[in-house]
């Protein structure tokens, strides 16, 4: 059996991208170790049941309740070890100052290295170059996350992305039904991830999608039970939710599974 350490950058990355393979693993018998880099201060609480009215809770509230939820969410999805590194989220924009983003890389490797030399890690995942959707904390788990896979000298690493061609195909399928799709979506989609031929693992999560849509709900400050996707039919969710894709380096070898 593995152990593979998933690298986040904030509290739901973890369950929005790599929900459903890292659940799959952990009821496959590997070890699911889940770093985070921040606890996600900067993240708007979308949450009406929320007692606060402010749209921004102050920084170091709504950390905290987003590492409850963080936490919440990785027993769900069978994780065995959850830790946050503790750097400052940079903000949905990314320019906060006191961000991941502008944090010295190479400090934030070695923490990581350290814990991939503890678990005897024998897989990474992290994000691929442009983190996934261009985000700069996400930009820098990539960074970071390479670097640390070199500082542990781990075996595998994995960059965790999106098929940006199936996001495209799902848009004109949504269109064909009626479905209104705003135009925030449409730009996030036709931009983010890589286009199909660069991805070498495609991950069948159907099987877990259930933990997947838990691990979302247990996130209710930013997926709170009126966002659009927890609205989804469970067949629709299926169908946007019930793969993951990932880059493995050094291999261009086209799997279905990781191991």
């Amino acid at each position: 059996m593995a152990t593979v350490v998933f690298f986040h950058a904030h509290p739901d990355d973890e369950a929005l991208f790599t929900g459903g393979t890292m659940a799959r693993a952990a009821a496959e018998g590997h070890r699911v170790v889940l770093v985070t880099a921040t606890r996600g201060e900067r993240g708007t609480d979308r949450d009406p049941a929320s007692s606060s009215t402010a749209p921004l809770a102050p920084l170091a509230r709504m950390g905290e309740r987003r590492a409850l939820e963080l936490r919440a969410a990785a027993s769900v999805l069978g994780v065995q070890r959850c830790e946050i590194l503790g750097y400052v989220d940079s903000g949905i924009d990314g320019a906060a100052a006191d961000g991941f983003s502008q944090a010295p890389a190479e400090e934030a490797a070695a923490r990581l290295a350290a814990i991939l030399v503890a678990e005897a890690a024998d897989a990474l995942v992290t994000y691929d170059e442009r983190g996934i959707y261009g985000h700069p904390d996400h930009i820098q788990v990539h960074k970071v996350g390479l670097r640390a896979a070199q500082l542990a000298d781990t075996a595998s690493v994995y960059l965790a992305t999106v098929d940006r061609d199936r996001l495209k195909a799902l848009l004109i399928l949504a269109e064909t039904f009626g479905l209104s799709i705003d135009d925030a979506t449409v730009d996030w989609a036709v931009s983010a991830g890589v286009s199909a031929e660069r991805i070498t693992t495609t991950v069948d999560v159907t099987g877990y999608i259930g933990a997947k849509r838990d691990a979302l709900v247990a996130h209710h400050t930013q997926f709170p039970p009126n966002t659009g996707v927890l609205k989804l039919p469970a067949a629709a969710f299926q169908v946007v939710f019930g793969t993951e894709w990932f880059i493995e380096l050094g291999s261009d070898e086209q799997r279905s599974w990781l191991w």
